[in-house]
């Protein structure tokens, strides 16, 4: 009877493993972006200094305006809602995706890259990598983005 039972318990435990949902991962942890250290942003300066921008891992370049204050990043976002390609916030609120047929700025071909385990500040926002996740928080109300290769959000 045992032997039975056994068999009985096994067969309903993989039954239940088959049917059970899969367990999503997790979204990578936003980096603590303000404790990297600072990068000097002059060499990352528009020609005409009106925004800062950097190339991230994966492609994707990143924009500090610095007449708005605006920022974001655009290019391959993996996972971002709506199959977006373009996060972008302002110091009054929180970032929100949006899909682009072009570059936020215009002419920021050829970024420098920003290398990992740095970050790039301007006035209340802050954008830094540790080479694999790209990250933006603005201190004013807390949010920010992180873009990585297993998925992009904004909080």
């Amino acid at each position: 009877m045992t032997g039975v039972l056994t068999r009985i318990l096994i067969g309903v435990a993989a039954a239940a493993a088959l049917t059970a949902p899969a367990v999503a991962s997790a979204d990578p942890s936003p980096l603590n972006v303000n404790a990297l250290p600072p990068v000097n942003p002059q060499p990352f300066a528009s020609p005409d200094g009106a925004w800062y921008s950097f190339a991230a891992p994966g492609g994707v370049t990143c924009v500090m305006d610095r007449q708005s204050g605006n920022y974001g990043c655009n290019g391959v976002l993996p996972g971002a809602p709506g199959g977006a390609n373009v996060v972008s916030g302002w110091a009054g609120g929180a970032p929100g995706f949006a899909n682009a047929a072009g570059p936020m700025y215009g002419a920021t071909a050829d970024p420098l890259p920003l290398p990992p385990n740095t970050r790039m500040s301007f006035r209340t926002v802050s954008c830094g990598t540790d080479g694999v996740i790209t990250s933006c928080v603005n201190t004013v109300n807390q949010s920010g983005f992180v873009i990585s290769p297993t998925g992009t959000y904004s909080y």
